[in-house]
């Protein structure tokens, strides 16, 4: 009669003879040490004691096992690591490298674990706008402050920079975060073809200024102005002699915001949407780029530039950079609008060098949206949505400044943050809590063990 084996037990086959059999039993061991490299980063930004301070926690005192400060790090540090829902954190809340880095290594009550669990963050994420007309006060129980945290975002690009830099450029984007329920401020969006929100981001290169949640029905542009101004005031009381320059698609090319931009002298370069008399203009130019691509069978581009005012829509005239391209056969023509000077940057050398580069904007959402999970708004109200976004915005912050402090000049340095999720954070090991310490031993086939010790010691020196 053959031997029944455990309900938990694993087979894997045999090796050399010898049954290869595995189990859930393997103590108190943790497939997320490298985390503790996001502990050291926080030390060195301090990110989320400053983030937790934007919440007011209305609990008892004596009824509070998990403050406020543990509740934002750990669903910050859960993001970052790759667990996106608050369903993940029934079993987190017993890791014990979350409890490490949530300075808690025990709970006070018996059937507490020493980090929160789903039902707990719940109630941070889905607190109700304060007010009669939205929910009773026994609900208000932790609430946020949404200037605190959008103004927390500038601080730390600010403090990412060691002196003021004499120029800089912000780009801005909008996107779409898709809808599968039938959420606050859902929207049908055709260019999209989906139910979605319209967040709005804001990088300066790698750092992440702004990301606010908006409904779909309205323009690409819309509270731009608004957003770009906050910015500018916070940045300029702290550089006040740093040259701002917005760069972003046509979307953004509107008569509110180059206005907004030339009374606060803040240069702009933003695409423009080509119609039959600006093609009208560069008619010249095409017809010299498409004699010379049948000549030489490669793509052909010319640039003009020209000062231009629409019929109805612009209060002036501005400057207008016109692409002449000829490729595969046909006309692509393209165009910028912008405030820069002539004596700053030739027409070509601003559309190629300059504006081109936003492209690597998409790249830096894609990082939000897809490993920090920023499109994931399944909350019925767009206030817990925001929050939402908030979370991942941070967690997007944090793996920033472990790429920027940590990593620089490493094979990592320009890593995604999925990718250094995967080698520098999923790491096995197991945790030995003694009186004295807390042993936690890495695994020994680890192979990144040289760039984790390199980043462990950069981190440390930032810290001190």
């Amino acid at each position: 009669m053959a031997t029944e084996c455990r309900q938990d037990s694993l087979d894997f086959g045999t090796v050399e003879g010898r049954s290869v059999v595995g189990a859930f039993d393997g103590g108190v061991i943790s497939s997320d040490a490298g985390a503790l490299l996001l502990g050291a980063t926080d030390r060195a930004i301090r990110l989320i004691g400053r983030f937790a301070t934007c919440f007011t926690d209305r609990r008892e005192a004596e009824s509070i096992e998990h403050t406020t400060t543990t509740l934002v790090g750990q669903r910050v540090v859960g993001i970052a690591l790759g667990y996106e829902d608050l369903n993940d954190h029934d079993e987190l809340r017993h890791d014990p490298v979350m409890a490490v880095l949530a300075g808690k290594l025990k709970a006070r009550r018996k059937r507490c674990a020493p980090v929160a669990g789903k039902s707990t963050l719940s109630r941070l994420e889905h607190a109700p706008e304060e007010g009669v007309a939205f929910a009773p006060p026994r609900y208000h129980k932790i609430s946020h402050d949404a200037r605190a945290i959008e103004d927390l975002f500038v601080t730390l690009f600010l403090e990412a920079h060691q002196r003021p830099p004499k120029r800089i450029i912000l780009d801005l984007d909008a996107t779409d975060s898709p809808l599968h329920g039938h959420q606050e401020g859902r929207f049908f969006h055709g260019y999209y073809d989906c139910y979605c929100y319209l967040p709005l981001y804001i990088f300066c290169g790698r750092h992440l200024l702004a990301s606010k949640l908006r409904r779909s029905n309205i323009d690409a542009s819309a509270g731009a102005v608004e957003e770009v101004a906050r910015l500018v005031a916070q940045i300029r009381s702290r550089w006040r002699k740093v040259e701002i320059c917005l760069r972003a698609d046509s979307g953004f090319a509107r008569e509110e915001l180059m206005a907004w931009c030339e009374a606060n002298r803040v240069d702009y370069v933003f695409g423009l949407a080509k119609n039959e008399r600006l093609v009208a203009e560069i008619a010249h130019e095409l017809e010299a780029a498409e004699t010379e691509a049948k000549k030489t069978g490669a793509p052909a581009r010319r640039f003009k530039e020209f000062m231009w005012e629409t019929l109805e829509s612009w209060s002036r005239k501005r400057r207008v950079i016109g692409k002449a391209e000829w490729t595969k056969g046909e006309a692509n023509p393209r165009f910028i609008v912008t405030s820069l000077k002539r004596a700053l940057a030739s027409a070509q050398t601003l559309y190629e060098d300059i504006y081109c580069q936003r492209g690597d904007m998409e790249n830096r959402i894609k990082e939000c949206q897809g490993d920090m999970f920023a499109d994931r708004t399944p909350a019925a109200t767009m206030r817990a949505n925001q929050l939402r976004l908030w979370f991942a915005s941070m967690a997007y912050v944090l793996m920033c400044a472990l790429r920027r402090i940590g990593l620089a000049g490493s094979e990592l340095a320009r890593a995604t943050c999925g990718t250094i999720r995967l080698k520098l954070l999923k790491i096995g090991a197991q945790v030995t809590i003694s009186v004295r310490r807390v042993k936690i031993a890495l695994a020994s086939s680890y192979p990144g063990q040289q760039i984790f010790a390199l980043a462990h010691a950069r981190l440390r020196r930032a810290a001190a």
